[in-house]
């Protein structure tokens, strides 16, 4: 029971990496209130998982429901210890010289913007507990090209700087801020974001599976449950020295060339040396 006695306010809690956070935190004690857009999605979490979760609807991109949703939370549980800010999905996927100014601005509404008005509003509430954890979701996409559309990893990458500078102006106040960054995770932001129906969302999750499992140290897909742990851990006091960084979880696909994990795929230099001396 990390969490007993605390509220987390949980975005994007409707599916995927969001829904799977908020069924931890139940279990670990905290009261949960989600923001999220999914009306439908919502009021049936509401009729299912009892009185220590809340639903408001809310649409990240709007300032004015960030702060709806934080004072809201705040005045139904009395107060707000950890904030979650989680919500996204993949955004526009054109190149750089075809997207649009206005698909631009939306990826970074969505997924930057989103992340600094959750911090913004939500940082006064957990002054007024004497301290708090906000966990914010990066990606893997932050760190180099290919991994993902051009504007969702700039904004991801954004989310990693936002989260040190705004570690590093809260530290006076108790309150610890961090990213995870995950890798491949089976979840439907992939095929939501294309727009997919129900049959190729199923077909496109066990693709993502299999291509994870292949490209990465750890042999088998992401879960959603791999990202929940993650934020549990650094928004509980366990990680009360860690703040300002961010926590890769990516099955070890950043930790180098595929030839450096398998044997089987010849290195770079490798390559280069004359047969017999490899």
């Amino acid at each position: 029971m990390r969490f007993e006695g605390k509220t987390a306010v949980i975005t994007g809690g409707s599916s995927g990496i969001g829904r799977e956070t908020v069924d931890l935190f139940l279990r670990e004690g905290a009261n949960v209130v989600m923001g999220d857009i999914d009306d439908a999605e919502g009021s049936a979490m509401m009729a299912s998982l009892g009185e220590a979760f809340h639903f408001i609807k809310c649409d990240v991109t709007r300032e004015d429901q960030v702060k709806g949703l934080m004072d809201q939370a705040a005045e139904k549980t009395g107060g707000i210890d950890i904030i979650f800010n989680n919500a996204g999905s993949g955004g526009p996927r054109d190149p750089i010289d075809e997207i649009s100014g206005d698909d631009w601005d939306f990826a970074m509404a969505l997924l930057l913007k989103s992340v600094a008005m959750g911090i913004r509003h939500g940082a006064p509430h957990l002054k007024q507990r004497g301290g708090g954890a906000i966990v914010n979701t990066s990606s893997i996409c932050a760190f180099r090209a290919g991994f993902g559309p051009i504007a969702y990893s700039t904004a991801k990458a954004g989310v990693l700087h936002l989260t040190k500078l705004a570690a590093a102006e809260l530290a006076q106040h108790n309150i610890r801020v961090n990213a995870i960054c995950p890798g491949f995770i089976q979840t439907n932001i992939f095929a939501t974001t294309l727009g997919a129906n129900e049959e190729q969302r199923v077909m496109i999750n066990s693709a993502i599976g299999q291509m994870g499992a292949a490209a990465q140290p750890v042999a088998r897909p992401g879960r959603a449950s791999d990202i929940a742990e993650a934020c549990a851990y650094l928004a509980s006091d366990v990680a009360g020295f860690v703040t300002g960084t961010h926590l890769l979880v990516d099955g070890g696909i950043m930790s180098g060339e595929r030839s450096s994990w398998d044997p089987e795929t010849p290195g770079m230099f490798d390559a280069m040396l004359p047969e017999e001396l490899q």
